[in-house]
């Protein structure tokens, strides 16, 4: 049976079944108990406590305990001597003593009624107790039984309704998105576990969607990067054979190759930084020493430029992460701020520390950006200046991968246009609970 449904019915349905055959039996056991030893033991009780009543205080007191008697127990009761002779009224019961069994306590059914018999080990006296018979009928209780289970029954069958309706929808939304319905969705409105698994299930394709939408674009957009040095190295080549300065050919080609090897390296930190285990490894690091170093890299390609680098740099400043990758990320943003600067300018970076952490400033004298283009310069080959040759800029991968970096040690950065330049502004937390990759 592969139905959920039918198998919690099943399940719950045999147990009611054998729940209810037990108690059945365990009734009409202890009803049968109770017929052949509560009842014979009572009986002897009754016969001590009218003995003495009768012997203490003669026909009064017997009439008065026999009276209690019948006022709290059901039947007749009688208190005979040893002919059989009723103690109180006078009439022979002997008959009802002959029908009896051995004594000291004994019982027979006749016309309906039960007679309970108890005899004195003296052989004296006679108790007798006439009540209506009600032999254990375990067929009697059988009608609520079946009841019972058929309402058992049905609030099983609710409950598996309401257990297995939100799992089939669950199952549906997820053979859609299999399927390639990427906006498939549970929604769920419950808060058990039933409903957190919908809700996981949610956030993992909202999840997926994102990065699958993110993959169809960066492979559109590197089909585009690599297709324009692809068509120019395709006519460099051509030049070569007619050209009447090979010099100038040749060079042309090796800007191009060199254009597609930093694509392919920058493209290359991407993808690392998505699946690569070596970048999750983090340990405690200088930051102020990383940062030094960098800008000392970067001076030189600034100077190149004619370009300035000064640096305001907090001093004993650590944190937790992976220190390539943030060397990479501070790299690049540099980087960006020498491509887009005037001559003669001058860069700032300010590292300082700040109430969550580290907070980095790289500030530069260039065009800026427009306002409504801020917050997606950090998108992957998304460029303010169209243009693509290399005098103009890159590949548009640099603040992408500085993007990914801060996140990856679960900082900020943003960008804001100053009058003139651009400033790039990035906070990292420094706790180790923080920024572990």
């Amino acid at each position: 049976m592969k139905s959920l449904r039918f198998r919690i019915l099943l399940i719950f349905t045999l147990a009611i079944v054998a729940a209810s055959f037990a108690a059945w039996k365990i009734s009409g056991y202890v009803t049968s108990r109770m017929s052949r030893d509560f009842f014979p033991g009572l009986v002897g009780q009754q016969l001590d406590y009218t003995r003495k009543a009768f012997e203490e205080g003669g026909v009064p007191a017997l009439k008065l305990s026999l009276s209690e008697m019948d006022q709290v127990m059901p039947g007749s009761h009688y208190l005979l001597d040893a002919r059989g002779r009723d103690l109180l009224s006078g009439v022979d019961r002997s008959e009802t003593l002959k029908r009896g069994a051995t004594p000291p306590a004994h019982s027979h059914t006749v016309n309906g009624m039960d007679s309970l018999i108890a005899t004195s080990t003296d052989g004296k006296y006679h108790f007798v107790a006439v009540v209506p018979s009600h032999p254990p009928d375990q067929m009697h209780f059988f009608p609520y039984f079946v009841l019972l289970a058929i309402a058992i029954v049905i609030l099983v069958w609710l409950l598996s309704v309401i257990i297995v309706s939100p799992v089939h929808r669950i199952t549906v939304a997820v053979e859609r998105f299999g399927n390639g319905d990427l906006k498939a969705r549970v929604r769920p409105q419950r808060n058990d576990e039933i409903g957190n698994l919908g809700r996981s299930f949610d956030s993992m394709a909202d999840h997926i969607e994102t990065l699958l939408a993110a993959e169809r674009r960066l492979l559109q957009d590197v089909s585009h990067e690599l297709r324009s040095p692809l068509a120019r190295l395709s006519f460099a080549a051509e030049l070569i054979k007619n050209a009447g300065d090979p010099d100038e050919a040749l060079g042309r080609v090796r800007r191009e190759i060199v254009r597609l090897s930093e694509l392919i390296d920058n493209l290359l930190v991407v993808t690392n930084l998505e699946g690569n285990p070596s970048y999750r490894k983090t340990q405690r690091f200088s930051f102020t020493s990383l940062v030094r170093e960098v800008i000392a890299d970067c001076a030189f390609e600034a100077a190149t430029r004619n370009v300035a680098i000064t640096g305001e740099i907090g001093d004993g400043l650590e944190m937790e992460g992976n220190p390539e990758l943030m060397r990479r990320a501070l790299e690049n943003v540099l980087r960006n701020a020498i491509r887009y600067s005037p001559n003669k300018s001058c860069i700032s970076a300010a590292v300082k520390r700040n109430s969550t952490g580290i907070a980095v400033t790289i500030s530069d004298a260039g065009p800026g950006v427009p306002e409504e283009l801020l917050s997606q310069i950090f998108v992957p080959f998304v460029r303010v200046d169209q243009s693509r040759d290399s005098a103009s800029g890159g590949v548009g991968l640099g603040l992408s991968i500085a993007r990914r970096a801060v996140i990856h040690h679960h900082g900020e950065i943003s960008a804001s246009n100053l009058d003139p330049g651009l400033q790039i502004q990035i906070t990292l937390p420094t706790k180790d609970e923080n920024v572990a990759i």
